[in-house]
C-alpha cells in the first residue's frame, strides 16, 4: 500500500501539537497536493522537498502525491514539516523502510540541496517529544536547544541523506548530548556602585523575596547601574526554570541563550508599544515580559512610558501570565518577572532644588502617568540620592561592601528558607499564606493599624508589606518578623515618587 504515516509537531504558543503527517501515492497525473489547513509558508515546502529529495539522488515519483496534516483543525505553519513529508514520501515509495517510522519524530526545514535547516520552537517540541516516548530527528543546529529535555534522544543530521541511512540502519546516529550545568558567575559587581547602601539594602531584599522595586532620583545616581546589578545577586536558575525560559525563546524566534542558566535581562526602550511589552500579532507570540520570565524586566524612565503600555502590566504583575486573545487562537504566555523601574522626581529632574524648572502643571502630568493601582502593585520605592562628592573625588582603595557572589549567597539560602517553608518564594504567597507565615502581636496589630492609617494602605499595600518584612526576616534567619522588620518594610512603601 502507497502510504506512510511519520510524525511531526506544529506550534501553538508555548505548546507543541502532534501533527500526523500522512502520504498518499496514487495513480492518476502527476500532482503534489498539501491538505489540513496549511498555510503559504507549508504550501511552499512542495518545491522545496521535490528539489531536496531529487538533488539527494532518490527517486521522486511520477504520481499522485497527497499529504494530509492531521488533525485538520490545528492552523500549520513555517518549514517545520519539510522533513517529515519527505521521509512519507520515501517511504511511500518504498525508498526507505517504513516499519519503524512510528518510533521518530522529524521536525526540520529542508534545502534544496537536502541540507537540513533549523526552525524556530524546537523546545516544546522537543518536550513534548520526550513525553510521547519518540525519538527527535532535527537539525544539528537545533541540537542543541533539544538536547536541553532530559531523556530525549536527539538524533542530529545535517542532511537528509545521513536521516536516510540512519533508518536504513547502515550508519546510525549517535544521540547528541550537551555540556552539563556550570556554576553563573554575577556580571556585574554591586559593589562598583558608589554610595547608595541604602537602595543596595534594597535590592537585596527585593531579590531575596522576588519583590517589585522602584528607584527614584534625580539624573546620574545610578539608578541604572542599580538595576543592572539585580541579576548578578539573583540565585541561578534551577533545571525546570531554564528551560521554561529556553522554551519562550525558542518560540519567539530567539533560539539558544548564551548563558541558559543565568536569569533574563530584559531592558525595552520607553517607545516600545503594549504589543510590543505583552506579545501578540496573528500568530501570537511572547513579548517583553514573557521574555524576562524567570528574571528581572527593567524600564528605565518610567513614566516617559505610555500610560496605556504601562496599565497593560497590571495583570501580569498580579498573577505571573498573560492572556493573549486572537480570532485565531487564544494563548497563555508565563510572565512571572520581576520589575525594576527607575525615574526621576519630575520632568526636568531636579525636584525640590533651585535648578527645577518644572510648572505646577507639568507635575500633575508626570504623576498622573503613573496610576495608584500600578504603584500599589510595586512592592519597595526607594529613593536614590545624590552621591557625595567627597565619596567621588576619595574613592575607596578597594570596593566597599560584599562582592556580588557573597550577596547571591545570602539571596539563596534566604530563598531556600521560603521553599522549605512554603514551597515558593514571598511575592508569590497567597493573603492566607501571608498571615501563616507572617503571624501579628497585639502590638504589631496596632502599628499595623496606625501605618494603614496614616499612609492609606490598601489592602494589597498591607500584604505586600507584610511579604516584604517576611523577606527582610528570612535573610536574617528569623522565624518570625520582629518589630523592627515591619518597619523597615513600611519604609518602602512611602516614597515621594508617587507624590511628585
Amino acid at each position: 500500500m502507497s502510504l506512510s504515516i511519520t510524525k511531526s509537531r506544529g506550534k501553538l504558543g508555548i505548546d507543541a501539537p502532534e501533527i500526523s503527517v500522512e502520504v498518499h501515492l496514487s495513480n492518476g497525473l502527476p500532482a503534489f497536493n498539501i491538505v489540513g489547513l496549511p498555510e503559504t509558508s507549508v504550501k511552499e515546502s512542495k518545491d522545496r522537498v521535490r528539489s531536496a529529495i531529487i538533488n539527494s539522488h532518490f527517486e521522486f515519483p511520477a504520481r499522485r502525491i497527497t499529504v494530509n496534516l492531521a488533525p485538520a483543525d490545528i492552523p500549520k505553519e513555517g518549514s517545520r514539516f519539510d522533513l517529515a513529508i519527505a521521509i512519507g514520501i520515501l517511504a511511500a515509495s518504498d525508498q526507505i523502510p517504513k516499519n519503524n517510522l512510528h518510533k521518530y519524530e522529524f521536525i526540520s526545514e529542508l534545502a534544496l540541496s537536502g541540507d537540513l535547516r533549523s526552525v524556530d520552537s524546537i523546545l516544546p517540541s522537543a518536550q513534548r517529544c520526550c513525553d510521547s516516548g519518540r525519538e527527535l530527528f532535527l537539525a544539528t543546529s537545533n541540537a542543541d536547544e533539544a538536547a536541553l529535555v532530559p531523556t530525549l534522544t536527539v538524533l542530529s543530521a545535517t542532511h537528509l541523506l545521513e536521516v536516510s541511512a540512519h533508518l536504513h540502519a547502515r550508519q546510525l546516529i549517535q544521540p547528541w548530548a550537551i555540556s552539563t550545568k556550570g556554576k553563573t558567575y554575577p556580571a556585574y559587581e554591586l559593589r562598583d556602585v558608589i554610595g547608595q547602601h541604602h537602595a543596595k539594602r534594597a535590592l537585596e531584599i527585593a531579590a531575596t523575596g522576588g519583590h517589585h522595586i522602584l528607584l527614584c532620583g534625580p539624573p546620574g545616581t545610578g539608578k541604572t547601574m542599580l538595576a543592572s546589578r539585580l541579576g548578578g545577586i539573583l540565585p541561578p536558575m534551577s533545571n525546570p526554570e531554564a528551560i521554561a525560559v529556553a522554551a519562550i525563546y525558542s518560540v519567539a524566534g530567539e533560539g539558544l541563550r548564551k548563558d541558559i542558566w543565568s536569569r533574563p535581562f530584559r531592558a525595552p526602550h520607553h517607545t516600545a508599544s503594549a504589543m510590543a511589552l505583552v506579545g501578540g500579532g496573528r500568530n501570537p507570540k511572547p513579548g517583553e515580559i514573557s521574555l524576562a520570565h524567570n528574571g528581572v524586566l527593567f524600564l528605565d524612565e518610567l513614566p516617559e512610558f505610555s500610560r496605556h503600555v504601562l496599565e497593560v502590566l497590571r495583570e501580569p504583575l498580579e498573577s505571573g501570565h498573560i492572556m493573549i486573545s486572537r480570532i485565531a487562537a487564544q494563548t497563555c504566555f508565563p510572565a512571572q518577572f520581576q520589575l525594576v523601574a527607575a525615574m526621576n522626581p519630575c520632568p526636568c529632574g531636579y525636584l525640590g532644588t533651585s535648578k527645577c524648572y518644572c510648572s505646577a502643571g507639568q507635575l500633575v502630568h508626570y504623576k498622573n502617568k503613573l496610576s495608584g493601582p500600578l504603584m500599589d502593585r510595586i512592592d519597595l520605592q526607594v529613593h536614590v540620592s545624590d552621591v557625595d562628592c567627597n565619596d567621588l573625588l576619595n574613592p575607596p582603595s578597594s570596593p566597599e561592601g560584599d562582592t556580588s557572589e557573597r550577596i547571591q549567597h545570602r539571596v539563596s539560602v534566604g530563598r531556600q528558607h521560603q521553599m522549605h517553608r512554603q514551597g515558593r518564594i514571598n511575592a508569590q504567597l497567597d493573603s492566607n499564606q501571608v498571615q501563616e507565615v507572617c503571624p501579628l502581636t497585639s502590638k504589631q496589630k496596632q502599628f499595623m493599624q496606625q501605618a494603614m492609617e496614616q499612609f492609606s494602605l490598601s489592602t494589597r499595600g498591607f500584604y505586600r508589606t507584610l511579604k516584604v518584612a517576611r523577606s527582610i526576616a528570612d535573610l536574617e534567619g528569623s522565624e518570625i518578623p520582629s518589630t523592627a522588620n515591619y518597619h523597615e518594610a513600611l519604609s518602602y512603601r512611602n516614597i515621594n515618587a508617587h507624590q511628585v
